[in-house]
């Protein structure tokens, strides 16, 4: 390649690239500009004598088109490639996941020519979809070809594990199983569950299930066989006391379940006395002390893994101690103490309604596989981590109270529930205790959303950097409950008639939070003998 200065009268000038930004004579070129000959006369004509410019020879590749072909042989699964410009190519995770970096070839490819860089996201790091991960960087204005050949060859021969890609976080539903000493607050284990459901949400997951148990090796081995048994995995288990040998209750009780502890302790400050188990295909993890703080520590880091269906092994925990220094690491933003996260999420059932449409039955006591339509609703909220569950009546409110009794509810009536669903939305609302954040707004004739969904939308709003109206999405059609945060009560209060917040929440559509989840529950509702009658 020719670098050097040339004369704007030069031939060799024209077709060059230029090596320098260029500002003069109200004349404006960056650098990297390739320059015409009607620039170059220009150029002449106010004055400039020279320029320093580069000239590709054959045989070399200029810096865009070495940057894409580089960058197209290192990206595997889960990158996007961005446009090339300037040299430079950058690569983003296409999903959230872990970053996967072949560390030995990463090498191999930088040593080839200083002409030609990688630069890459430290290996296993968690990151976001639209996230840049890595970038490639072409020293020079070209390279010759044979140099990025052997780049691309070091990158990996055909066949091989891309160099660079993305594990996406997979979706899941852990086990949470807390024991208690003489002494341990309900409340310290009430906000470890809290934070613990706002951990698996940044990774794509969500908590299936959390027990309670005495601090024995007996009973913690009888709710870890009940977990594992019901298909929730990870499990993960925060003791009363930290684990500091093989011998004792946690791993003691693993055992007695049948599992095996595959490696106690980590090179990880915080999160040295953590244990990394398996009861048949689920693993375990015995969580250390800091696991009950929202700094980053040891566990974060297995976790990340596991969610994204990576390796976790004894041997590649104890390779962590480099970086392995986390004192200082902060809180992640998805786990940052956000005042609207932190505080609860109430359930607001609306079960008010005459149920016009079924004729002379109150549909909301109708058996869905035999048990009451409204009393499944209540159980779903019930199960998740919305407190308090608001129940609100209206016709029929002894039938309905009957349906939902044992649950521990509140009872909101609606005198005036002729009037329409806006009235009974309003009575809910107001029933809402001032320490919650917002109110997740269920419908008493849709039996078949499940708790998991309602978590998922929990969790969304938790981590949502401010509060926002969050609603369920199946293959992109919305659907319901809607969590509304407290910053839109006044708005739900002053609607009226029969059309709830529909027109309110389509006027709010550009700000809202869409959470994908997995089932049509969220589509379907019982108005009519017909719409009972359906598939459940």
């Amino acid at each position: 390649m020719f670098f050097g200065p040339l004369s704007p009268s030069d031939p060799r000038a024209e077709g060059a690239v230029l090596a320098h930004s260029l500002r003069t004579g109200g004349i404006a070129l960056p650098k990297g500009h390739v320059l015409s000959r009607a620039e170059l006369d220009r150029l002449a004509a106010a004055g400039v004598t020279e320029l320093v410019v580069a000239r590709r020879t054959p045989g070399e590749i200029d810096e865009d088109g070495a940057a894409a072909q580089l960058a197209a042989a290192v990206a595997g699964p889960g990158v996007r490639i961005g446009p090339a410009a300037t040299g430079r190519v950058n690569l983003f995770a296409a999903a959230d996941g872990v970053v996967q970096v072949d560390t030995a070839r990463l090498d191999r490819l930088n040593h080839t020519t200083e002409a030609i860089t990688l630069g890459t996201r430290a290996p296993f790091t968690a990151v976001t979809a639209g996230q840049m991960i890595a970038t490639v960087k072409i020293i020079p204005f070209a390279v010759p070809e044979p140099a990025l050949l052997a780049a691309i060859a070091a990158a990996g021969p055909g066949g091989a594990p891309p160099l660079l890609a993305l594990a996406p976080f997979r979706p899941h539903a852990a086990g949470l199983i807390q024991t208690r000493l003489p002494g341990t607050r309900e409340s310290v284990l009430d906000k470890t569950a809290a934070l613990t459901r706002r951990r698996l949400s940044a990774v794509g997951g969500r908590l299936g299930t959390e027990d309670r148990c005495d601090h024995t090796p007996a009973a913690l081995a009888d709710t870890i066989a009940r977990q594992a048994a019901a298909g929730f995995a990870p499990l993960l288990i925060v003791g009363a006391s930290a684990i500091t040998d093989r011998r004792d209750v946690l791993p003691t009780a693993l055992a007695r379940a049948g599992g095996e502890t595959c490696h106690l302790g980590m090179p990880v400050d915080p999160g040295n006395l953590v244990l990394l188990g398996r009861l048949g295909p689920a693993p375990v993890l015995g969580l250390p002390g800091c696991a009950r703080s929202p700094k980053l520590n040891g566990f974060d880091w297995l976790l990340q893994r596991l969610a994204a269906g990576l390796s976790v092994t004894g041997t590649e925990i104890m390779a962590m101690g480099a970086g392995g220094l986390l004192i200082d690491a902060g809180i992640p933003p998805a786990l940052a103490a956000l005042d609207h996260g932190a505080r609860p999420v109430a359930a607001v059932v609306l079960a008010a309604g005459r149920s016009a449409r079924m004729g002379e039955t109150n549909k909301l006591v109708l058996p869905i596989e035999g048990v009451p339509m409204v009393r499944r609703v209540v159980a779903a909220a019930a199960a998740s981590a919305a407190r308090p569950v608001i129940v609100v009546t209206g016709d029929d409110a002894a039938a309905v109270a009957g349906a939902v009794a044992g649950f521990d509810v509140t009872l909101a009536h609606n005198p005036a529930y002729a009037d329409g669903l806006a009235g009974s939305l309003a009575t809910g609302i107001a029933a809402v205790p001032e320490t919650c954040a917002g109110a997740l707004i269920c419908l008493g004739d849709m039996p078949w959303v499940p708790t998991g969904c309602l978590d998922r939308l929990i969790d969304a709003f938790g981590v949502a950097e401010t509060p926002r109206v969050c609603w369920p999405t199946v293959g992109g059609v919305r659907g319901n409950p809607v969590l509304w945060p407290r910053d839109r009560f006044a708005d739900l209060k002053t609607l009226t008639g029969d059309r709830g917040a529909r027109a309110l929440a389509d006027r709010l559509a550009d700000q809202a939070l869409a959470v994908a989840v997995d089932t049509t529950g969220i589509l379907r509702d019982v108005d009519t003998p017909a719409d009972y009658a359906g598939p459940a």
